[in-house]
C-alpha cells in the first residue's frame, strides 16, 4: 500500500519538470549557488501551479513527493528545501494562497515516490487541512 492510498486523492497535482536540479539539506552549497537553485525551483513551482489551474484558496495541505532516479534508500525529508521553494512559487507567487504561514498552509510533508528517470519533485495539494 502506498502512502497516498491512506487518504482521498489530492485535489491537484503539481509536477515539476523531470530532471530539475533539487536542493538537499545535506548539501553544503555556496550561498549564491543555493539562491540560484532556489530561484529556479520557485519559478518552476509557479509555472507548474499555473499550468495545473489551481484557484485562489484559503488553506491547503501539501505533500511533496520525491520521485528518485533509482531505488537506493533515501530520507525524503532531506529534500524539504526543494519542496519549500517549489511551494513558495506554486502557492504564494502564483496567488493561490494569501501567505504560506501556518494559518494557510499545512506542510509540505515529504514522501518517497516511485523511480523516475532523471528524478522529479511533485506536489500533491488538498483543499483545506487534515
Amino acid at each position: 500500500m502506498a502512502w497516498f492510498d491512506e487518504r482521498p486523492p489530492p485535489d491537484w497535482t503539481i509536477e515539476l519538470p523531470v530532471g530539475l536540479e533539487l536542493l538537499n539539506s545535506n548539501q553544503r552549497l555556496h550561498p549564491m549557488v543555493k539562491a540560484r537553485l532556489t530561484k529556479v525551483l520557485r519559478r518552476a513551482g509557479h509555472a507548474a501551479s499555473l499550468a495545473a489551474g489551481l484557484p485562489r484558496l484559503d488553506r491547503v495541505y501539501v505533500v511533496g513527493e520525491l520521485r528518485p532516479t533509482d531505488r537506493r534508500r533515501r530520507d525524503p525529508g532531506n529534500w524539504y528545501p526543494s519542496a519549500k521553494a517549489a511551494v513558495d512559487g506554486a502557492m504564494t507567487d502564483a496567488g493561490v494562497l494569501e501567505d504560506d504561514d501556518h494559518t494557510h498552509l499545512v506542510g509540505p510533508d515529504m514522501r518517497l515516490g516511485s523511480v523516475v528517470k532523471r528524478g522529479q519533485l511533485v506536489l500533491h495539494v488538498w483543499d483545506g487541512a487534515p
